[in-house]
């Protein structure tokens, strides 16, 4: 069971053994909004707590900050933070963890004061997000039942197109960070217990009754027949048979814009015959996470009914070393007819996404998106919390930023200097899987799979750093974390909003 988020009148939301009020901050003081009441439970609040009062108290000034009054018998009250401003919504992701933190397995209320709110249906559906998100927890026997209930306030009362829009919003936020959590458990299962086989088998029967989508899964053969030359070679040393998921959702609108997603799907990455150490295989069963992020994300626009035609694609294998293993000096044929000298083993994700672009472009979509842990480069340059960004067209890197923004998941856009061409040139091969040691590596990785975009509109996210959490840090969990999977979420809605103001419906 787990956390789940509804909208609820003052009265039910008084009821909760917690009860969330946010504050803002100026000049150290914290101010509760004009539309909250102060009496709750049997609680009697200030509209004002003093410089003093906070610092005595622990209360700072820090979205997520929260502290707690409780009562011997009835509600307890938390205050919880929002800095000095009711409108950036990651303060709202960082107070819904904290609401959460603060109730541990209860229900909890949050009041929400919508009159200094410009947008309360993103904010609404930004505090479901970081509430639902922080309950996630990958043993089954640590989740509870619990209701996250969010109140609407205004003065005296908000609208109903007001009411409305928090409605739709916490609506929105369960949807998406549902689907994350479902990419977070897919990641965090044991390797042994998530070969190609079952993450395919498990995105079959999580999709298999989402609108509009059709899901078709390739098998060994079907994808020998396919002359996928990239993703079977990685899959030559394991006896686990690799996968293609080739889902659709396609919600039949006239002229609708169509994206293709592809996802590295590789369960178990040792290295090959091009070995990681034994602490460098520790997190590998994280490497299939670009599979998860794409399939939760064509899952999520197919349930919140976007208006935008989306494929997504993801190649499943698992990278082992064995007698029948891809040898450094082999050359793999990817779909297209190109050719891949591998002189590095461990440089496997970009030869499977290689056969996926190469799909992807057969599809004729208006634009590419890949997202994968792609190399050890990327956590180099850009650390655990900012996913690397490469956009071929001002159009997306646009898209990109301000889907970013609003999701809170930080990306950096990364250059694509043609003079970096010659890095993976080949004497025997169109190209070589690795550039220049310790030389622009995630470039370099970048640039070979550009070749295989016929020049479409691209987007590609090498997220190997931000795809893992070490520890839990306010929304985010400990283990895998989909990081990205709520941006192309916003992508795809701002894509829809534009080309398809109605819905799929």
């Amino acid at each position: 069971m787990s956390r789940t988020a509804r909208v609820a009148t003052p009265t039910e939301g008084a009821s909760q053994p917690t009860l969330c009020v946010p504050v803002t901050f100026d000049g150290g003081a914290a101010f509760v909004a004009e539309s909250v009441p102060l009496a709750l439970a049997d609680h009697t609040l200030p509209r004002t707590f003093t410089k003093e009062w906070c610092e005595q108290h622990g209360l700072k000034e820090e979205p997520g900050s929260a502290i707690v009054i409780r009562a011997f018998d009835g509600s307890s009250v938390a205050l919880i933070s929002l800095d000095s401003t009711y409108n950036k919504l990651e303060h709202y992701r960082l107070a819904g963890a904290a609401a959460v933190r603060v109730a541990r397995d209860t229900d909890a209320a949050f009041f929400l004061p919508t009159d200094g709110i410009e947008e309360p249906g993103d904010a609404a559906q930004a505090l479901v997000e970081g509430a639902l998100l922080s309950a996630y927890r990958f043993k089954k026997d640590e989740e509870v039942e619990s209701v996250f209930h969010i109140v609407p306030l205004g003065s005296p009362l908000p609208s109903i197109e007001t009411h409305d829009e928090v409605v739709e919003g916490v609506a929105r936020g369960a949807v998406i960070a549902d689907g994350v959590n479902w990419a977070k458990r897919l990641i965090d299962t044991p390797p042994g217990n998530m070969p190609p086989k079952e993450l395919a088998k498990q995105v079959v029967k999580h999709l298999k009754d989402d609108p509009y989508v059709d899901v078709d899964v390739w098998t060994e053969s079907k994808i020998r027949e396919e002359r996928l030359g990239g993703l079977l070679g990685v899959g030559a040393g394991s006896a686990q048979p690799t996968r293609l998921v080739y889902a659709t959702y396609d919600p039949k609108g006239d002229d609708l814009v169509h994206i293709v997603l592809v996802g590295k799907g590789v369960t178990f990455d040792s290295g090959g015959l091009s070995l990681k150490t034994g602490v460098g295989m520790m997190t590998m069963k994280t490497d299939m996470t670009g599979s998860a992020i794409v399939m939760a994300a064509i899952s999520i626009a197919s349930r919140l009914r976007l208006g935008v035609r989306v494929t997504a694609i993801a190649p499943m294998t698992e990278n082992l070393p064995s007698d029948r293993a891809t040898k450094p000096g082999d050359v793999l044929t990817i779909r297209n007819g190109m050719t891949i000298e591998v002189l590095n083993t461990d440089a496997e994700g970009r030869l499977i996404l290689a056969d996926g672009l190469s799909l992807a472009v057969e599809a004729n979509p208006d634009a590419i998106v890949d997202v994968a842990t792609l190399t050890g480069a990327q956590v180099v340059a850009l650390g655990d919390e900012v996913g690397a960004m490469y956009a071929t067209t001002e159009e997306l890197n646009d898209y990109f930023v301000d889907a970013s923004k609003r999701s809170g998941e930080v990306l950096w856009r990364m250059p694509l200097p043609a003079s970096y061409e010659t890095h993976i040139d080949s004497d025997v091969a169109d190209m070589k899987n690795i550039g220049k040691t310790g030389q622009a590596g995630s470039i370099s990785a970048a640039l070979l799979l550009q070749r295989f975009t016929d020049g479409r509109p691209w987007v590609h996210l090498d997220i190997a750093g931000p795809a893992r959490a070490d520890a839990s840090r306010g929304y985010i969990t400990k283990g895998a974390t989909a990081f990205s999977a709520r941006t192309i979420v916003e992508f795809l809605s701002a894509v829809a909003a534009v080309s398809s103001p109605e819905s799929g419906d």
